[in-house]
């Protein structure tokens, strides 16, 4: 082998030249037959010999030359003025044919100086011979032509969103072009042609936006801008880079849906607030999908959703003022205050569908719903709370009788959605007591429909508001139940104890203090008869507890009383009160106002509310000197033996008191307590702190039960100072110094 005579350059490159040639004559598509193995093993072996002879025989830098002028010398000779005479679409036909005939080019002469590329490229670290061949095209030609074939794919792309059939395939390949003259990096792509792309998509789009907002009403634009992204989208799966698809639809998003959005929007007949109005859910969830994908695209939507929310809210309200001014009775049932809260349920109902199936729950819905709902139930309805009439409600639902007649599945939904709306309502203490007051009022005159009920939603209020919110309730519903252990034990011991019945069938139902509403108690002159009972009770409970001190509560008691009218016996209702006062006629044919008062040593008011149910009301069993319809000090009054009524058992209510009034007071009184309670808890874990950091920490605390009031809060303060748990500071009066 090392005696073999080495190729002069000339002679090698001269052998070389012929099967480029043929290459060349097979590329141009001619009727060249193709290499054969033994072409080929030829022509890369005269490489190899030539890149191994010994100096000064070695031509491999003279072949790396010579292999690079031989692609720029077809190039040159061939394929630009072939190029150079076509246009448009023509141009980008041959441009795709003349890139794909030079990637084969590449290929084979890569292959036929293969050793080049192993040795001599890699220890002199030179660009490998594809590299060299892609190179020279992209000078050569790429550089030339990339800006007509860009306008060129640009038209194209324009016919097609004109509605024009184009070759997809053929503008697939001609970018691919751009993708792989990049060699790995993305520049030639994005910066002669995505950059030229984005900016003229951007135009055309906003053409088209300005004339359909003048054109067409707001879904039919969100339709076309809907079919627009689709569109898009499918460009970039079917021609352009995927990396192109963010931005493209960015450009798009911007154009159509972002620079005209507030128009949009408001469009007079069609826009957002129309299409809340009308119920057009298909229109508004499109709008959702549309605007979701841009950026903070959703804020306005949610406050138009917020907006229109609080606007049916409000007319709600103003309905149920009008209604209370009327004082109609509505004519499906109940009164205003539970028409108000059933609508509330509804147009909450409604508004939470919106906001989960056309908003897919978005937060900004979310807020803006919550939001809405604690303007509107933060206003006072016709003189009441909000807190007070959901607690109204309640009481009808739950009470024997009320006007909702309804399956248990229906209550517990409503109940359900009242403690849902309770969460938006910030007076919740307010609340919690007019439902305590109410709850009392079921459970001790057993007007209550359903234990489980009652259970129910102490655990949904519990949930919601916090174990604290319900404790005193939950115990009122064991007091009841330990009070029927009670009583059954109280009539086991009577049994027992036969000298200590009192003769009377009596019912007793032991309160603890702490959980009841406070109950006002007198001093009222029991007639006899209920003296035994009481004094037996008594001695019973000591068998049981001698620690603990029974206060009775006369106000809340009912008594059966037998009255003999004439040839008639009718049973009577009454109140512990009423039925007093009628004992009193067993002794005595006539008595004065005075009297009555006198004999039952009790309060002016609870004493005209007594006479007025016995002697002004819907049963007169007592007859009032002079007749008139309110009772006043000077009159007398004498047992109606004459009374009669078709019934053999009535109820004699007593007139309503207003305690509205008194439980504002208690909640008033408990939201001092809680402040002050805020406050030293504060002050004793930081010691020192400014004015406002007291308040600011204070609002947050109270703020789960109701909203305090910044000047309630700078009462407290001064009222703490005065009480020395807290002191200004000397230097600076509005730091505050806890006091141990």
């Amino acid at each position: 082998m090392n005696d073999r005579k080495p190729i002069e350059l000339e002679e090698g490159w001269k052998f070389m030249e012929k099967g480029i040639r043929k290459l060349k004559l097979i590329l141009e598509n001619t009727s060249e037959p193709p290499f054969n193995s033994e072409d080929y093993m030829m022509l890369y072996t005269t490489i190899y010999n030539m890149c191994t002879q010994k100096a000064p025989y070695d031509y491999s830098q003279q072949l790396y030359d010579n292999y690079r002028q031989a692609i720029v010398d077809y190039i040159v000779s061939t394929v630009m003025p072939v190029l150079k005479e076509k246009h448009d679409e023509y141009m980008l036909i041959e441009l795709k044919l003349r890139w794909s005939n030079h990637k084969v080019m590449v290929r084979w002469l890569s292959r036929f100086f293969h050793y080049l590329d192993r040795y001599f490229v890699t220890r002199r670290s030179l660009s490998s011979l594809n590299d060299v061949g892609l190179t020279c095209f992209r000078d050569l030609v790429y550089q030339e032509i990339c800006s007509k074939a860009k306008d060129a794919v640009l038209a194209l792309i324009h016919v097609e969103r004109e509605g024009g059939q184009i070759d997809r395939a053929l503008l697939k390949n001609v970018l691919g072009i751009f993708v792989e003259i990049g060699m790995g990096q993305m520049d030639h792509y994005e910066k002669d042609f995505e950059a030229h792309l984005l900016d003229d998509t951007a135009a055309y789009y906003s053409r088209k936006a300005s004339s359909w907002i003048v054109e067409d009403s707001c879904p039919e634009y969100m339709l076309k801008s809907e079919e627009c992204l689709k569109k898009e989208k499918e460009r970039v799966a079917h021609y352009l880079h995927a990396s192109s698809e963010e931005k493209l639809l960015e450009r798009v998003q911007n154009e159509l849906l972002l620079v005209f959005e507030n128009q949009l929007l408001e469009k007079e007949n069609s826009g957002c607030r129309v299409l809340l109005k009308d119920d057009k859910v298909e229109d508004l969830s499109r709008m959702y999908r549309l605007y979701s994908k841009v950026p903070h695209g959703l804020d306005p939507i949610g406050v138009i959703f917020k907006m229109h929310i609080t606007d049916e809210g409000t007319a709600l309200v103003q309905q149920a003022e009008d209604a209370a001014t009327s004082k109609a009775e509505n004519a499906a049932g109940g009164s205003h205050e539970q028409v108000f809260v059933r609508k509330v349920i509804e147009l909450h109902d409604k508004f939470m569908v919106y906001v989960i199936d056309c908003f897919v729950s978005h937060t900004i819905f979310h807020k803006a719903l919550k939001e809405a709902f604690e303007v509107f139930l933060n206003k006072g309805v016709a003189g009441s709370t909000s807190a007070e009439l959901l607690a109204s409600f309640c009481d009808n639902i739950l009470k024997k009788g009320g006007s909702e007649k309804l399956s248990d599945e229906a209550i517990e939904d409503s109940l359900e959605k009242v403690v849902k709306l309770l969460a938006y309502v910030s007076d919740k203490d307010m609340f919690a007591e007019f439902y305590r007051k109410k709850l009392s009022r079921r459970l001790l005159f057993d007007k209550s429909a359903n234990d489980d009920h009652e259970r129910s939603i102490l655990t949904k209020l519990k949930q919601q508001c916090g174990a604290q919110f319900t404790s005193k309730m939950e115990g009122m519903v064991t007091d009841l139940q330990l009070g029927r252990e009670n009583q059954s034990h109280f009539e086991e011991y009577l049994e027992q104890n036969p000298n200590a019945n009192p003769g009377l069938d009596l019912n007793v139902t032991v309160l603890t203090t702490g959980f009841w509403p406070s109950y006002k108690s007198s001093d009222l002159n029991l007639p006899s008869e209920m003296v035994r009972c009481v004094e037996s009770f008594k001695q019973f409970y000591q068998t049981k507890t001698k620690h603990r001190k029974l206060s009775w509560v006369y106000s809340l008691g009912s008594c059966n009383v037998n009255g003999k009218f004439g040839q008639k016996t009718i049973e009577m209702v009454v109140g512990t009160y009423q039925a007093a006062a009628l004992l009193l006629f067993n002794t005595a044919d006539r008595l004065s106002y005075s009297e009555i008062g006198t004999q039952l040593n009790l309060a002016d008011e609870d004493l005209v509310r007594v006479l007025q149910s016995l002697s002004c009301a819907k049963y007169k069993i007592l007859t009032k000197e002079p007749t008139s319809r309110t009772v006043s000090h000077t009159d007398h009054f004498t047992f109606n033996s004459g009374f009669t009524d078709r019934m053999r058992r009535i109820r004699i209510p007593l007139p309503p008191m207003d305690e509205r009034k008194k439980i504002v007071e208690d909640v008033d009184k408990d939201r001092r307590y809680a402040i002050d309670a805020s406050i030293v808890r504060i002050m004793k874990s930081r010691k020192v702190l400014g004015y406002q950091q007291l308040i600011t920490e204070c609002v947050e605390q109270l703020s789960r039960m109701f909203k305090p009031d910044f000047k309630a809060i700078k009462k407290r303060i001064e009222d703490l100072i005065t009480r020395d748990y807290i002191e200004r500071d000397k230097e600076n009066p509005q730091l505050f110094r806890y006091l141990a």
